[in-house]
């Protein structure tokens, strides 16, 4: 028994420094959603756009992780000489005006069986 507890300490010790440990007790999912916002971050820069228009185009993506792909790519932009390429893309979409189709044979027919139908008094009110 005294000899376990030392060895257990010792392992505890070693294991309690190694990234690798902490990764693997991470959950995957968020794991997943700080890459997605450090990529997001990254194409920002790339895409030319401000941190700032990057944060309001993607509210639910991590800030922090989001300006550190955003930084990370303008350095390696920097040091390499790439230049950005200029979103086509809107920054604030226009919503665009809904195409109605009107079928007169359709609106014939409903229009006559759009009549208010009567409602029917209730069963509890009447007693």
């Amino acid at each position: 028994m005294t000899v376990a507890r030392p060895i257990f300490l010792a392992v505890a010790l070693l294991l309690a420094g190694c990234d690798q440990v902490t990764a693997l007790l991470a959950d995957p999912k968020v794991a997943q959603r700080l890459a997605d916002s450090k990529a997001i971050g990254s194409a920002c820069r790339y895409g030319m756009r401000s941190i700032e228009d990057c944060y309001v185009l993607n509210e639910k993506a991590s800030k922090a992780a989001m300006f550190d792909g955003w930084k990370e790519m303008d350095q390696y932009m920097r040091d390499n000489k790439i230049e950005g390429v200029p979103a086509k893309v809107q920054k604030t979409p226009a919503a665009a005006p809904a195409e109605e189709i009107i079928d007169e044979k359709a609106s014939d027919s409903t229009a006559k069986s759009s009549k208010p139908k009567p409602k029917m008094a209730d069963s509890k009110a009447s007693h």
